[in-house]
């Protein structure tokens, strides 16, 4: 079954919990066994699976992230050759990637204790659309 799911992001960058949502898309599929694909039609955003526990570690990913890959870099202008001011945030959501398969087992996306799903922001505030895929796994 496909879903899509609309988010709202407030900030330049940052990790939605998406998880509920998804879990709702697997729940509204009655499928028991199978996989769960999510992705994400943006150049700017992200879909990865981290920790859901202590929201401290989605800030480090988001600060390291800033580290490695600056909106700025030194010198004159962005530092980068695309023109519109938002390299930064493409090439961050290609280093996290568009998609993320999942298992589902009795009905439940089989996530970690302390595992949560997220769109990851780099070049809000946007809606972003969330594309849900839930289906029996070929044995």
């Amino acid at each position: 079954m496909r879903f899509e799911i609309e988010v709202q992001s407030r900030s330049k960058a940052e990790f939605l919990d998406i998880t509920p949502l998804v879990q709702d898309c697997v729940t509204r599929s009655g499928l028991t066994e199978g996989i769960c694909v999510v992705f994400v039609p943006h150049t700017t955003a992200a879909v990865t699976c981290n920790e859901n526990w202590d929201t401290s570690v989605q800030l480090d990913i988001l600060e390291t992230l800033e580290r490695l890959v600056p909106w700025r870099l030194a010198g004159a202008g962005s530092g980068y050759a695309h023109d519109e001011g938002n390299s930064a945030a493409h090439i961050k959501a290609s280093l996290l990637g568009a998609s993320q398969t999942l298992l589902v087992t009795a009905g439940r996306l089989s996530l970690g204790t302390w595992q949560g799903l997220y769109l990851a922001e780099f070049d809000g505030p946007r809606r972003r659309r969330v594309l849900v895929r839930v289906m029996h796994a070929a044995e």
